[in-house]
């Protein structure tokens, strides 16, 4: 795992990425294809914005996986992760191929259907966030650690579905799901690659708690620090309860 400091956020997201685009047209290369996780949430905005005006991207070969989506939530509703992904990527670049976890169709079925998709090929890189509990997907603490499903019904706690609140996904508490389908974590560290980004001083405490100490299920991204191709991007006040002999910095 490797660190990755920025001045702000919207530098942190151009350096993300030029890295996820040059990964991915790698992919292509060697193999004819590329295999991607995408991520959702507030954190992404900036990212998924740079991903798609970079040019010379191949999106006719590129396969896309979900991350998580709330069970029961329908496509239309505002909060949708489906929805998220195809207004800011699926449909900017023409996206064909891609498995989305629908939340109004029977969780035990979109389990199936879309891990025995994932499990055809390896994934070439995964894009991820951190919660402000520091859940990686929606595997909040303490996070499983040993499944080997690829994706699960999990239940989310009130910390994460406060920040969806917080985040302006949702018009009360109450309106926020309390499970989800979510890739687990085992199937998230198989990635050849994976680019967190993680912007603004409302993730500090959980940057702290998931690189600032050990590998624990009680703060589920810090399983990062075993992948040996993972980078963690953040900017100053996302890493500034971090020793600085943890990361690099960097001038945009």
């Amino acid at each position: 795992m490797e660190i990755k400091v920025f001045r702000s956020k919207e530098g942190l997201a151009q350096a993300a990425a030029s890295h996820a685009a040059s990964l991915m047209r790698e992919a292509i290369s060697r193999r004819g294809n590329g295999r991607i996780i995408a991520a959702t949430g507030a954190s992404q905005f900036e990212f998924l914005d740079a991903l798609i005006r970079i040019p010379a991207i191949d999106w006719s070969r590129v396969e896309m996986f979900h991350l998580d989506e709330y069970v029961g939530m329908s496509e239309s509703a505002p909060a949708s992760f489906c929805r998220y992904l195809r207004e800011r990527l699926i449909n900017k670049v023409g996206l064909k191929r891609y498995h989305l976890l629908d939340g109004t169709d029977d969780p035990a079925a979109v389990i199936k259907r879309v891990s025995e998709e994932i499990r055809k090929a390896p994934i070439d890189v995964a894009f991820a966030g951190v919660g402000e509990n520091g859940h990686l997907a929606f595997n909040d603490p303490p996070a499983d650690f040993e499944t080997d499903e690829a994706y699960m019904v999990v239940n989310l706690d009130e910390d994460c579905r406060r920040q969806q609140l917080g985040e302006g996904w949702f018009p009360t508490l109450a309106d926020v799901p309390r499970q989800a389908l979510s890739m687990t974590i085992r199937q998230l560290m198989k990635a050849e690659h994976i680019l967190c980004i993680v912007p603004d001083a409302r993730k500090a405490k959980a940057i702290q708690a998931c690189f600032g100490g050990d590998v624990s299920p009680l703060a589920p991204a810090s399983i990062l620090q075993r992948h040996p191709n993972a980078i963690i991007y953040l900017d100053q006040e996302s890493s500034a309860l971090l020793p600085q002999t943890k990361v690099e910095a960097y001038a945009s």
